[in-house]
């Protein structure tokens, strides 16, 4: 896939995830923990693991905000970067390596896939 290609792509926010807004406007992004196999026998037999559900938490800064404030499953990548540039004044290939970083640290865990 090419840069432009990838850039036309409009990311889209997990169904599986939570998040909350702190007072400081930033948002704090609650998802499912996958556990390996392997590890969840190890821990099972030694008492941890129930069958409750596992969740881990990140929290965004002010900018990882804006950018997922931007995601709304109608904007493409490169329309999240110009905005987020203009937004930030940024140039926009440094917006792009940013953003797009972010985006693909987001889809890594899961909380992001592409549409």
């Amino acid at each position: 896939m090419s840069r432009a290609e990838a850039l036309e792509y409009t990311p889209v926010k997990s169904r599986e995830i939570s998040e909350i807004r702190l007072e400081s406007g930033e948002v704090v992004i609650e998802y499912p923990l996958i556990v390996r196999p392997l590890i969840a026998a190890v821990a099972k037999r030694l008492g941890g693991l129930q069958d409750r559900k596992q969740t881990k938490k990140l929290q965004l800064d002010a900018m990882g905000t804006t950018v997922w404030d931007l995601v709304d499953g109608k904007r493409s990548a490169r329309m999240i970067i110009q905005i987020f540039a203009k937004t930030h004044r940024l140039e926009n290939r440094e917006a792009e390596i940013s953003v797009s970083s972010f985006i693909r640290q987001l889809g890594q865990r899961g909380l992001l896939g592409l549409g």
